[in-house]
């Protein structure tokens, strides 16, 4: 991914869309205090909605999208997807939902993250845009590779021309988990060869969210997959991450555009 930085604000978007209006924005340039200083577009959080709304302005102007056409939804931790034509009057997400598609021009999808995987997807044939939350919940329920479908259903997409980027989250080396969800993965994936890592001693369980996803797309018969490779945890100068920070944190967001 390559990193922008412009009015404060820092963002990083995909090597392969130069030509697609996109932007997974860090924690930087917004107005929230601590503990959510300081890009916080999470509404339900504690955070003063006032600087919740002054936040999103900044992100939108920043990437010159149209902020009232934008789209987004309650995110839920489920594997269902909306098509997005335009936003609902009188409420501002369209859903109960973990993922949107559309190919309505200048509508932008907009969602929020802290650990949880963002995926987003382009066709530039048929050009339709798609991005979804995918925790672990989302990722056993393979809602990567129901984007897909969706695509090919509502659009008659190809698989193979869908393109996919796994944004940044909570890397394999800090996210430790419960048998509980290494059984769900396996049940998912059929194997947890490259997915679950044990720890020698205590036989721990560390679960790669990079890895399941790009699993299920390349089985939904995606070829062209970009991995960005930022942990969360890791990076709290540049991201939420609601496991490091024991709960107490923001929430960063990703656009993008047609």
């Amino acid at each position: 991914m390559k990193r922008v930085e412009s009015a404060g604000l820092a963002w990083y978007r995909f090597d392969s869309w130069p030509q697609l209006h996109h932007g997974v924005f860090t924690r930087r340039g917004g107005c929230s205090p601590p503990p959510w200083e300081s890009l916080n577009t999470g509404g339900n959080i504690g955070d003063e909605p006032l600087h919740v709304r002054r936040n999103h302005e900044r992100i939108f102007d920043a990437l010159a999208v149209n902020e009232k056409r934008a789209c987004t939804v309650w995110q839920v931790h489920s594997a269902d997807i909306v098509l997005a034509h335009g936003p609902v009057r009188n409420r501002r997400w369209l859903a109960k939902a973990d993922g949107m598609l559309t190919a309505e021009p200048d509508t932008p999808l907009v969602m929020r993250f802290a650990d949880c995987v963002p995926l987003l997807f382009y066709d530039p044939g048929r050009q339709v845009i798609g991005m979804a939350h995918a925790g672990w919940r989302g990722t056993v329920q393979d809602i990567a590779g129901r984007m897909v479908g969706l695509m090919v259903d509502a659009w008659g997409c190809l698989p193979e021309d869908i393109e996919a980027g796994i944004g940044p989250s909570i890397g394999p080396g800090c996210y430790q988990v419960g048998e509980e969800v290494v059984e769900a993965m396996e049940c998912c994936c059929g194997t947890l060869e490259g997915l679950v890592q044990r720890d020698p001693v205590d036989g721990s369980a560390w679960l790669d969210l990079w890895a399941c996803n790009r699993l299920l797309l390349e089985r939904a018969g995606v070829r062209h997959i970009e991995l960005a490779g930022l942990c969360t945890a890791c990076h709290l100068d540049d991201f939420y991450s609601h496991r490091a920070e024991g709960g107490r944190t923001g929430r960063f967001c990703a656009v993008m555009t047609l």
